[in-house]
This record gives structure tokens, C-alpha cells and sequence, in this order.
């Protein structure tokens, strides 16, 4: 069941039970900002941060979260390959998308296993909202992006969510051989995602895969 941010924005937990987040980001002052506005909020509770995929793996591992707050582009292991395996060790976490990254991701995160999708730029309140709702057990996505996920469909639809992993990988500069490490792949694997890709978006080189999704606003042009 999709919960409506509209429906009940303050609403509070069942119960007395505190709610433990790990926050991951890359960026230090994202995850600060996170942590210090979660740390006086009732019921709720940071018990670590991550700066990686690989570091957020591990720290689930040691605190068992109830909930994660996950970034989508990270150095290594990347927010979509860390929530798959964080679910896949420990299917009662739940993963909460938070990115600035909406033309896409939203249903790429959710095909992974992750309970809600909400970006950086949204309200406190709606954050807190999506915290509890996934505890509770439901998924929520907010309305904005729900009904972008509705009313368009992106070129990159086309691609599954492991190819998209690899297209941006790619287009970050990473080689065959880093991408394969990162994502338990063998080199050969990832070559075959490649140009499955470059079928399906119509480009021919690496380069031409990076202006594409350079244009399309899924990584920055740095």
C-alpha cells in the first residue's frame, strides 16, 4: 500500500518503539544536516552514517537498522547495487531513496527493494513522514514524483535497472574491470551490459553514452 504524504504529514509512531536510521551520502554536510535535524525528533534515532555503499553494507550489518536513508550517486558501490545487497542480507531493514535524482530512479529503487523515494529537496515533515510509514510497513513515494512516474516515460525506461547501473558507471569514467569488482561481475558480463546499452539508447562510444546522460541531468557535468 502507497501512503499519500497528503493524508497525515505529522502523524506520530504506533508506539513508544525507537526507530533506528543509518543516513548514507556521500557528502558530509548532507549527512550532518540529516543527522541534526533526525537527533531531537521523538522516536527516532542516527545510529551511524556512511559515506559509501561498502561502509553502509557493513554498518547495517553491525547496528541493524530499522530504516536507511540511502543515496543514489556514491563513490564504489553505488545507492541502487547497496540497497540491493543490504535487503538481500537483511530483508527487514527498510530503504528509504533520498536524491536529488527524480527523472529516473524512483522505479529503479523500488524494483530493488527499496520502500520509499522521496528527494533532497523535500520538507522536513515529508521526510519524517516517509520514516515512519516505512516502519509501519508501507511504501510511500511523494506525490510530485508519483505522478511524474505516471504522466512521463524516459528514454532510460528502456533500461534495466542493473544497465542503468552500468550506463552510469560508464559514463562516470569507470572501466570494465571497476565496474565488475563493484557490482560481482565479471568483466566480460559487464561488456555484454554495454552494449546493450548502446543498443538501446542508440550511441555508439562511451562518450557519446556520457553526453547522453549528461543531457538527461542523471549525473552532474562536473
Amino acid at each position: 500500500m502507497i501512503k499519500n504524504q497528503n493524508e497525515n504529514m505529522e502523524k506520530q509512531p504506533k508506539d513508544t518503539e525507537m526507530i533506528k536510521v543509518l543516513v548514507v551520502d556521500d557528502h558530509l554536510l548532507v549527512r550532518q544536516g540529516i543527522m541534526n535535524l533526525l537527533k531531537n525528533e521523538t522516536g527516532i534515532e542516527v545510529v551511524a552514517e556512511a559515506g559509501d555503499g561498502e561502509t553502509a553494507l557493513k554498518l547495517a550489518e553491525k547496528y541493524n537498522p530499522n530504516i536507511v536513508l540511502m543515496d543514489l550517486q556514491m563513490p564504489g558501490m553505488d545507492g541502487l547495487e547497496a540497497t540491493r545487497k543490504i535487503l538481500l542480507r537483511h530483508p527487514k531493514i527498510k530503504v528509504i531513496a533520498l536524491t536529488r535524482y527524480e527523472k529516473v530512479f524512483p522505479d529503479k529503487f523500488l524494483q530493488a527493494g527499496a520502500a520509499a523515494f522521496i528527494t533532497k529537496g523535500c520538507s522536513v515533515s515529508e521526510m519524517l513522514y516517509a520514516i515512519r510509514t516505512v516502519h509501519e510497513g508501507n511504501t510511500y513515494i511523494s506525490p510530485k514524483i508519483a505522478q511524474k512516474m505516471i504522466l512521463s516515460r524516459s528514454l532510460f525506461d528502456r533500461l534495466s535497472a542493473r544497465e542503468l547501473q552500468v550506463a552510469i558507471m560508464i559514463a562516470n569514467g569507470k572501466k570494465s574491470m571497476e565496474i565488475a569488482e563493484v557490482l560481482d561481475l565479471s568483466p566480460k558480463t559487464v561488456n555484454t551490459y554495454r552494449y546493450r546499452v548502446f543498443d538501446k539508447l542508440g550511441v555508439m562510444t562511451d562518450v557519446e553514452l556520457a553526453h547522453l546522460i549528461v543531457k538527461h541531468g542523471l549525473i552532474e557535468n562536473e
